[in-house]
């Protein structure tokens, strides 16, 4: 696997979690493509680092969100805003490491976001 930095993908993660996610932190949290996944059927992930690290590392918590580009590229770029959203909804309010799982990430919530985010854009 190789990994880049996702200059455009943080971007637009940091609007919308200053729109929909305000518990989330964003300087600690980056964006990434993947290239060479053997995954089946992952668009993107949401890795943490878990209590014990940061208590090892003598850090708080960090999340990277990882778009996989061979599939995430290929999505409509209503798709893609859906996956970020996703994403982001993975992380919780506590901010501490954790996450939240999919019987609250659905495909329901993560609709009801995207037209709360597409709202928000049309009046600033």
């Amino acid at each position: 696997m190789k990994y880049e930095f996702a200059q455009d993908l943080q971007i637009i993660a940091e609007e919308i979690s200053i729109m929909l996610f305000p518990h989330i932190r964003m300087n600690r949290v980056m964006c990434f493509r993947s290239y060479g996944t053997s995954s089946k059927r992952t668009i993107a992930r949401c890795h943490a680092l878990g209590k014990l690290m940061q208590k090892a590392m003598g850090t708080e918590a960090f999340y990277a969100l990882e778009f996989l580009a061979e599939r995430f590229e290929r999505l409509s770029k209503e798709d893609q805003l859906k996956t970020i959203i996703h994403e982001l909804m993975h992380i919780p309010i506590s901010f501490g490491g954790g996450f939240k799982h999919h019987n609250w990430v659905t495909d329901k919530n993560v609709n009801k976001y995207f037209k709360e985010y597409n709202k928000r854009r049309v009046c600033s």
